[in-house]
């Protein structure tokens, strides 16, 4: 049967997923300085294997035999996934992915040389260049799709999210939050007035840290038989979901931020080791997504680890592993407005959770003219402006290097990710309302550390869906309603407004 030879690709396919997420995670972790030079030729070999058996003429032949064998429910929903990685990894000339990873590793390698000085003269060669490969990238989907070109783009990285409807509701969440920021701005500094913020007076040691984020990942949920915590330049979840290899920093005057960011790569993590295990080797088992993906990360250090009642479980874990004299003085309170701190800044990766959905619609409206063509590389440092300063009341017309360059994903060539951050956001504020509705005493739950319920329900609802379901039908079924931005301004509203 072909179904049968589909079924075995995917284990094999698996094996060198398998691989090359383990070697990048040590690679990130713990490979010796002198290794790199070796461990690049591995990957590379590995990935030509991979690529060369993923795209190989017969699988076509294979799937096309398939639809008319009997199959079973799984089966038939595994086929059309197999059908769709299949068609957006082959759309693509090879000639041209040659093109493109060379463009995008120059210019990522030249923006890392000149982001510091924020050089944009000197940059805007290669990432004209850059843009020029995406416009061809996006046409060339578009028409092994038949998508409009920049969904064609994101299609990549949330199957199913359009246009269309993202215009929408982006542009519905964007008019709330330009009204909303001079708001929870201003309620912000009434509180603050009657309630400074607490300094946090390190040192804190580096291992009493480990040793507290550890804590706070077994009781979310974390499966340490699945899994581990190291240190990286910069947090991030790998591994594969039965090896799930999570990162994080330290800095030793404060422990919130690597806190919060442990909390954040769990989410990710428990999605990974909650994926349906029979179906691992079908592109079915793999997570929905990178909208999904941060909707979990995010539920998990937003909708969680930034409430009240979660720091009623949590106060006294940091007393347990950090001292009692860690942050002496202070109470719920008083972390609250730490961790839920608002400021209108220039950097996206820094934003807090209110201003950070202006920074990706920013993005996203620049790129969609990029793509098409109503916006040329060189016109983004006064757009980019005129933006900020609509959205956020701040400029950037003199600081490129907190302006256009910050961000890695335009010198990689990665267009039609920055959507995904928003989308989870509001994903995740979406699916809290909905679990609240099937268990009313959550936040009770969540006050003395117990997750399990409410894993349950994520679990049953999206983890063990895995990719049955594009990224809209999967929110409607998990939430019971399309994508809708009044959760998440009601979440901002309840804990930002006056």
């Amino acid at each position: 049967m072909s179904f049968e030879k589909l079924d075995a690709l995917g284990r094999k396919l698996e094996a060198f997923e398998h691989a090359l997420s383990i070697l990048g995670a040590d690679e990130a972790t713990h490979m010796a300085v002198g290794g790199g030079e070796k461990r690049a030729e591995a990957m590379a070999n590995l990935a030509g294997m991979y690529h060369a058996q993923s795209t190989a003429p017969e699988i076509r032949d294979w799937i096309e035999a398939a639809k008319t064998e009997e199959l079973s429910e799984d089966q038939r929903l595994a086929l059309g996934e197999f059908e769709r990685v299949y068609v957006n990894t082959t759309c693509l000339p090879t000639a041209f992915v040659e093109r493109r990873t060379a463009a995008n590793m120059r210019a990522e390698q030249l923006w890392r040389e000149l982001r510091p000085t924020g050089d944009w003269d000197a940059f805007l060669p290669a990432l004209e260049g850059v843009v020029a490969l995406v416009r061809e990238e996006a046409q060339l989907r578009a028409d092994a799709l038949g998508l409009a070109p920049y969904d064609a783009l994101m299609e990549q990285y949330d199957p199913g999210n359009r246009t269309a409807e993202l215009d929408v509701v982006f542009a519905d969440l964007k008019s709330f939050l330009t009204g909303f920021v001079p708001q929870a701005l201003e309620a912000q500094e009434k509180r603050l007035a009657a309630r400074p913020l607490k300094p946090l007076a390190g040192p804190y040691p580096i291992e009493k840290q480990r040793e507290l984020g550890l804590a706070a990942m077994r009781a979310v949920g974390f499966d340490f038989t699945h899994g581990s915590l190291a240190v990286s330049h910069h947090p991030f979840c790998g591994g594969v979901p039965t090896d799930v290899r999570m990162t994080t920093r330290y800095r030793t005057d404060e422990f919130l931020t690597s806190l919060m960011a442990v909390l954040h790569e769990t989410g990710h993590a428990l999605y990974e080791q909650g994926l349906p295990k029979d179906w691992s080797h079908w592109p079915l088992g793999r997570a929905r997504g990178m909208g999904m993906h941060e909707s979990q990360s995010l539920f998990v250090e937003m909708q969680l680890a930034r409430s009240p009642e979660f720091w009623q479980f949590a106060l006294p874990l940091v007393h347990l592993h950090m001292g009692e004299d860690a942050i002496a003085g202070w109470d719920i309170e008083d972390v609250l407005a730490k961790v839920n701190f608002v400021e209108r800044g220039y950097i996206r990766v820094d934003a807090d959770e209110v201003t950070y959905p202006l920074h990706v619609i920013l993005r996203y409206e620049l790129e969609q003219d990029l793509v098409s063509g109503k916006l040329e590389a060189s016109q983004i440092p006064e757009a980019w402006d005129a933006k900020m300063t609509q959205y956020l009341g701040i400029s950037t017309i003199n600081d490129p290097k907190d302006g256009p360059m910050q961000d890695v994903h335009w010198p990689g060539g990665a267009f039609g990710y920055f959507p995904s951050y928003t989308l989870g956001a509001m994903i995740a504020a979406q699916q809290w309302a909905a679990l609240e509705k099937d268990l009313p005493d959550a936040r009770a739950q969540i006050a003395k550390g117990d997750f399990v319920a409410i894993n349950t329900w994520r679990s049953e609802h999206i983890w063990l869906q895995g990719s049955r379901w594009s990224t809209p039908d999967l929110i409607e079924r998990a939430t019971g309603e399309p994508l809708n931005a009044d959760y998440f301004k009601a979440h901002l509203k309840r804990r930002y407004g006056a």
